[in-house]
């Protein structure tokens, strides 16, 4: 079961937000996007603890690894054992939609 309260611990990583406001289930996605690609190792502890690593898989293939970086997803990845022909291709998809964005201008 997911605590509703967030720990200080993930305080830095929104800084821009009312940290206060932040919350599960309401911001759970935006949490686990920060905390996956701007979290240090004791706040990604905390998610993987709080979620275990089936739903974090889960929730990283419902999105396409959508803002995690290159390296971000092969880490995550090995650790989590997610299909490497799967990971290939969200980032095969992204370099794509990178060179479009820059030629439709």
């Amino acid at each position: 079961m997911i605590s509703s309260k967030l720990p200080s611990i993930l305080k830095p990583f929104f800084w821009d937000y009312d940290f206060g406001k932040l919350g599960w289930p309401d911001d759970g996605g935006l949490i686990i996007s920060r905390v996956l690609s701007s979290g240090d190792w004791r706040a990604i502890s905390w998610v993987r603890k709080q979620m275990g690593d089936e739903p974090l898989r889960d929730w990283i293939a419902s999105c396409k690894g959508r803002g995690l970086d290159r390296r971000q997803l092969r880490f995550w990845e090995l650790v989590l054992d997610i299909d490497h022909k799967i990971v290939n291709t969200w980032i095969k998809e992204r370099e794509g939609l990178v060179w479009e964005e820059r030629t439709n201008r």
